[in-house]
């Protein structure tokens, strides 16, 4: 049995975490991490605390799983990977070098595991974005996500960009850039991430959606993922958990732990 502990516990996607991993055979949820801590526990049959560093002095978690804030994870993770707990990782906001420096002061055996994104659909939408960057010089990436997403662009996007430009190489865009934002409409062509345009929309309707267009001579190509409802994450998270107790070191992007 896999004891798992579960930081931003009483968010959206922490309840829907809970909800996943309690309804699993082969793991449970030993307790929960959050602000607001015993305050708001409700009829929930597990403690909750209001740090990492209070819930390791009663608790001995195999992982923690992390879908918190970007102002918050960072110190979460230092403290958990210090104790030796693996890391399931959702929440965006922390750069490559921050994620290496982390999981390099953590004890041999212990696994930080970031996902940008743990739908398998989003996965798969960055994999064939990866084959068809070669072969067309353009492409430009939109995300869209509900009102309250705390980020922008997503994580999702970053590495969706960085993806693309990874796999296209040498191969220069030749489509107009920021020079061409006229007065008062500054950051119309998007935010530049490694020579890809990246634009981010927020509405209520919205969960998560990603549409990489690609564009040619006389074509485009368009690759879109759509995710409805969280639970549509669920799956991902498993596996992460499932997967990290057998890894070491810092695993980015859940690709590396499906078949």
């Amino acid at each position: 049995m896999i004891n798992v502990a579960v930081a931003g516990c009483l968010g959206r996607m922490g309840q829907a975490v809970v909800e996943a991993v309690n309804g699993a055979e082969d793991m449970t949820v030993i307790c929960g991490i959050d602000p607001r801590g015993g305050d708001a526990t409700g009829s929930i049959e597990f403690p909750i605390y209001k740090t990492v560093k209070e819930a390791l002095e009663h608790q001995k978690p195999d992982c923690l799983v992390d879908f918190t804030q970007p102002d918050a994870v960072e110190a979460n993770l230092k403290e958990a990977l210090a104790h030796g707990v693996d890391c399931v990782v959702g929440t965006t906001g922390l750069s490559n070098d921050t994620l290496s420096e982390l999981a390099g002061c953590a004890p041999e055996g212990t696994c930080l595991f970031y996902a940008p994104n743990f739908t398998t659909g989003a996965v798969l939408m960055m994999e064939f974005a990866k084959a068809a960057a070669p072969y067309f010089p353009e492409a430009e990436v939109i995300e869209m996500h509900h009102e309250r997403k705390k980020d922008a662009p997503s994580g999702t996007a970053i590495r969706t960009a960085q993806i693309i430009a990874e796999a296209r190489g040498s191969q220069m865009t030749k489509a107009p850039g920021k020079e061409t934002e006229i007065a008062g409409c500054e950051g119309a062509r998007g935010a530049n991430v490694e020579g890809v345009p990246v634009h981010s929309v927020r509405s209520s309707g919205f969960v998560a959606s990603q549409e990489v267009i690609f564009g040619s001579l006389g074509q485009t190509l368009t690759i879109r993922h759509d995710s409805w409802d969280r639970s549509s994450y669920m799956p991902g998270v498993l596996l992460g958990i499932r997967s990290v107790g057998t890894r070491q070191g810092l695993i980015v992007g859940l690709e590396n732990f499906m078949d």
